[in-house]
C-alpha cells in the first residue's frame, strides 16, 4: 500500500532545496514521473497552481495529487535513489503573495460589503475571485482595497496550524472546511481564519500591494480579477506607461484622460456617420457609371481603393436602380471581403453561395437572401473569388 508523501511545504513554505528518496517511477500522459518519500513541491490544489523547479537535474513540468501521494511529472526519466529537489523560488513566492493576498481580499470584501467568496483561481498572470455580490460601485471597491491595504501595511503575522475536527468550531473560519479530519488553518492575525492547504507568506507586509483590476457579472455574482506584490507592480507599470502616453498626446492631466478619450470617441463616431453618408451619396453617382457599362445582369469587380462598407453601399445602390446582381471584393487592414447583392425583384437566395465561396477566401460569412458578406484571409486570391462568384451569380435562377 502506498505511503503518504511527506509534504515539506506545510512545515516551511520558504524551503527551496531538499533531499528525498524516489519511491515510485510512473508515467503520466506519456511523460516520466516520480513519487518521492517527501517533497517540497506544491501540487495543483485549492485553486493554486503547482510549483516548478528540478528534481535530480530533471525539469519538473507538473505536480499532481494522487490520493495521499504527490506525483512529479518530469521532462526526462529519473533513476531511483536519493535526489535533490530545487524549487523555482520566484514562482513559489509569487504564488505565496497571490494566495495570501486572496485571503485578505476575500475577508475585506466580506467585512466591508458582506460579499462571501464562492471560488478562487490563481492564474499565471492574474487571479480571480467569485464573490456573492450583484454589483459594486467604484467607491465601494476603493473601500475594499483600502481595508486590504491596511492589513498589508500593518505587517501582521500569518500563521498556519492544524485543528482537530472536533475543535474546529472554536476557530472563527470565514468558510466551513470541505475536508474531513484535521483542518489546516491559515490565520492572518486578528483579521482572517481560513481552512487552506496552500503556501503563504509569514507576514502580510510581504504581500505588497493588493489591487483589483476588473469586476464582471457571472452567474449572478461578481468575478474580480486581482494581482498582488510583484504582479501589481508590473500591472501598474504597464498602465502608468499607457496613461503617461495619453497625457502627452492629449496634453491633459492624468485624471482628465478618460474625459478626453470619451470626447474623441464621440467625435470619431460622428465622423464615421458623416463618412457613411458621403459614401452613400458617392455610391449613387458611381452606380450610374457601372449601370451604363453593364453588359449583363451580373456586375463584378475588385475595388482596391474602397472599404468593405463603401463596397456594400455601392452594391446596394446598383441593385436598387436596376435588375442586377453584384459581387464586389474589397480589403480591410487585416481581412479580404466579398459583398454579394441582388435586386429585390430577383428570386435567387444568395445565402446558398456562402458555403461555396467562403473556402476560397479562407473565411466565413452570412446575411440574408438579397445580401451576403464573407470575410476571409488578407492573403486570399480575391480576384479569383470574385470571378467565381460572378459565374455562380450568372447561373442562378432569376425567376
Amino acid at each position: 500500500m502506498p505511503r503518504p508523501t511527506i509534504r515539506l511545504y506545510f512545515e516551511d513554505a520558504y524551503l527551496v532545496e531538499f533531499e528525498a528518496r524516489v519511491v515510485a517511477v510512473r508515467e503520466v500522459e506519456g511523460r516520466p514521473a516520480v513519487v518521492l518519500d517527501r517533497t517540497g513541491f506544491y501540487p495543483e490544489s485549492g485553486g493554486q497552481l503547482w510549483d516548478l523547479g528540478t528534481i535530480g537535474g530533471a525539469e519538473v513540468l507538473k505536480v499532481l495529487e494522487d490520493g495521499e501521494e504527490v506525483v512529479h511529472v518530469l521532462a526526462k526519466p529519473l533513476e531511483g535513489g536519493t535526489v535533490l529537489g530545487k524549487i523555482d523560488w520566484p514562482r513559489r513566492f509569487d504564488h505565496m503573495q497571490q494566495h495570501t493576498g486572496q485571503h485578505i481580499l476575500s475577508q475585506a470584501l466580506l467585512e466591508v460589503l458582506g460579499g462571501e467568496t464562492k471560488s478562487f483561481h490563481l492564474g499565471a498572470e492574474e487571479s480571480t475571485l467569485e464573490i456573492g455580490l450583484a454589483h459594486i460601485s467604484e467607491e465601494s471597491q476603493d473601500r475594499v482595497e483600502r481595508r486590504a491595504s491596511e492589513i498589508v501595511f500593518e505587517n501582521r503575522e500569518v500563521k498556519t496550524y492544524e485543528v482537530a475536527r472536533e475543535r474546529i468550531g472554536e476557530v472563527p473560519l470565514r468558510r466551513p472546511p470541505k475536508v474531513a479530519g484535521a483542518v489546516r488553518v491559515v490565520e492572518v492575525e486578528g483579521f482572517d481564519h481560513s481552512a487552506c492547504g496552500g503556501t503563504h507568506v509569514r507576514r502580510t507586509g510581504e504581500i505588497g500591494l493588493v489591487k483589483i483590476l476588473a469586476a464582471e457579472r457571472i452567474r449572478g455574482n461578481l468575478r474580480f480579477a486581482f494581482v498582488c506584490g510583484g504582479r501589481a507592480l508590473a500591472a501598474f507599470q504597464v498602465r502608468n506607461r499607457a496613461v503617461r502616453d495619453l497625457v502627452g498626446r492629449f496634453n491633459v492631466k492624468p485624471e482628465e484622460v478618460a474625459g478626453s478619450v470619451e470626447r474623441l470617441a464621440a467625435e470619431l463616431k460622428d465622423l464615421k456617420k458623416a463618412l457613411r453618408r458621403t459614401e452613400e451619396r458617392l455610391a449613387v453617382r458611381e452606380a450610374a457609371d457601372y449601370l451604363a457599362k453593364a453588359q449583363g445582369r451580373v456586375i463584378a469587380a475588385v475595388l482596391q481603393e474602397k472599404s468593405p462598407e463603401a463596397a456594400r453601399a455601392l452594391a446596394l445602390s446598383i441593385v436598387r436602380q436596376g435588375t442586377f446582381a453584384v459581387c464586389f471584393g474589397a480589403f480591410s487592414e487585416a481581412r479580404s471581403h466579398l459583398v454579394l447583392a441582388r435586386a429585390e425583384s430577383l428570386a435567387a437566395d444568395l445565402r446558398t453561395l456562402v458555403p461555396v465561396l467562403a473556402p476560397l477566401v479562407n473565411g466565413k460569412g452570412g446575411g440574408g437572401p438579397s445580401l451576403v458578406e464573407i470575410a476571409g484571409s488578407r492573403e486570399a486570391d480575391l480576384s479569383a473569388a470574385v470571378a467565381r462568384a460572378a459565374d455562380l451569380l450568372g447561373n442562378l435562377s432569376w425567376s
